[in-house]
């Protein structure tokens, strides 16, 4: 029998499991100062209702490890010490950015002073302004200092829709060209970056200079995420003082509470993939009107090719049949696509989509291809090889139509011989009987 510890274990690992929130795993390191740990009290008590495990570390302190013999020691990892210079050992750039190969999540916070965490957003195609410059807006009117601004939050499918707006203190960044980055919150149109004291100056001589060198308007961002081809995340956030108490008790008007608490939600649990994330569950391929799947394909054989999409659900904790994609595409390739198609959902099988297509007149190696990217969605790729041959020596058609002009004209050639032969035998044997016979007389 199993004994009462035992069984004390099984169902706590069971309540784990049940509370789990994110599709990669519930355990959350923190690095953050001791001493802030209380100004972010609403945000980390969310977290921990939600069933996240949170593991706070001194940014300086030496355990507990991010890395341990090459395996990640948490599934999420939030760097909300912005204006720490120096970290320890183990927390470097490099580190940071091999725990993404690692499917490990990262929330990280920055700071108008030039820090580690600077350096390291240039590697994810973000480009901050000179150090000291913070965002700053003069409008709407308020009261408090220009650079605590209401921000605007935008539709998005990984943000709840008519969120208020949120209170951000920090810095701007300009985002590359890289295809991986989600813009998720971006900066109001009449802000700009400077130095608080020296705004006026600064606006004046970028002016006198056609607007160079000015940061300003709304393509410059706050809060971008980056999603890695491995699937794991990082969202940068232009200060910390958007998930603090202070932003999200703050009221945006007169009795109009900020967005701030559920916004920061939104963002961690995008970071943390338990919102927008898809996976491929099983592909299948066959011919048509037959159920069995085959290695190898003869040149124009009907193929049907079936895949099953699910998506996780973090309030139930289980993956469910998605079936709302509608522009995916599949490939039937060898080096380049010889063959793409839409690959629709299929009408009463949920989280089923299937396409049907005629394999090309071309033997060679081929892949059935899978390469869905849609901003802040789960990557899904996914492939098979097969083979397509040319047929057998049995495999041909007997007689073909277009080919009777073909037929006919060997067919009278050969009976035009057969004549031709008969008659010229028949006439050389007449004409040596008559020869002897002259001879006779």
């Amino acid at each position: 029998m199993l004994s009462l510890c035992t069984l004390l274990s099984l169902l706590f690992c069971l309540f784990s499991l049940l509370d789990a929130k994110s599709s990669t795993g519930n355990s959350v390191l923190v690095v953050l100062d001791p001493a802030a740990q209380s100004q972010f009290s609403i945000f980390f008590d969310g977290l921990k209702d939600s069933g996240y495990e949170l593991t706070f570390r001194g940014p300086k302190d030496e355990a507990p490890l991010l890395i341990e013999d090459d395996v990640a020691s948490f599934a999420h990892v939030i760097v909300f010490a912005s204006d720490t210079k120096n970290f320890a050992k183990d927390i470097t750039p490099q580190n940071l950015a091999q725990l993404l190969s690692l499917n490990t999540n990262l929330l990280i916070a920055l700071s108008p002073k030039q820090t580690m965490l600077s350096s390291l957003a240039a590697e994810f195609s973000l480009i901050l302004p000179p150090p000291g410059t913070p965002l700053i807006s003069h409008f709407p009117e308020r009261d408090g200092p220009a650079n605590v601004i209401p921000i605007s939050v935008p539709e998005s499918p990984l943000l709840t829709p008519n969120t208020p707006p949120v209170w951000f203190s920090g810095i701007p960044f300009a985002r590359g060209n890289n295809p991986l980055i989600v813009p998720i919150l971006n900066a109001p149109e009449e802000s700009f970056a400077a130095d608080s004291d020296s705004s006026t100056d600064t606006l004046a001589d970028a002016a006198e200079k056609g607007g160079e060198g000015l940061w300003a308007g709304s393509q410059l961002g706050v809060v971008s995420g980056f999603q890695a081809l491995s699937g794991a995340r990082v969202t940068w956030v232009g200060g910390v003082d958007l998930f603090t108490d202070k932003f999200a008790n703050k009221e945006i008007s007169k009795g109009v509470k900020s967005g701030n608490t559920q916004f920061a939600r939104d963002v961690a649990a995008w970071t943390f993939q338990e919102s927008l994330v898809l996976r491929i569950d099983d592909a299948d391929h066959h011919i048509a009107n037959t159920t069995i799947s085959k290695e190898q394909y003869t040149i124009n054989d009907p193929i049907v090719y079936s895949a099953a999409i699910s998506r996780f659900n973090a309030k139930e904790n289980t993956w469910e049949p998605y079936y709302d994609i509608k522009d995916m595409q599949l490939e039937f390739t060898m080096l380049d696509p010889h063959i793409r198609t839409a690959l629709p959902p299929v009408a009463g099988k949920p989280g089923i989509y299937s396409t049907q297509f005629r394999a090309p007149d071309r033997h060679g190696v081929f892949k059935f291809v899978i390469d869905y990217k849609r901003k802040g969605w789960t990557h899904l790729h996914h492939s098979i090889t097969v083979a397509v041959v040319p047929p057998r020596h049995d495999g041909y058609p007997r007689f073909l139509g277009a080919a009777w002009p073909y037929y006919a004209g060997a067919i009278s050639t050969s009976v035009g011989f057969f004549l031709f032969s008969a008659m010229w035998l028949a006439g050389d044997v007449r004409q040596s009987k008559k020869s002897k016979s002259q001879k006779t007389e």
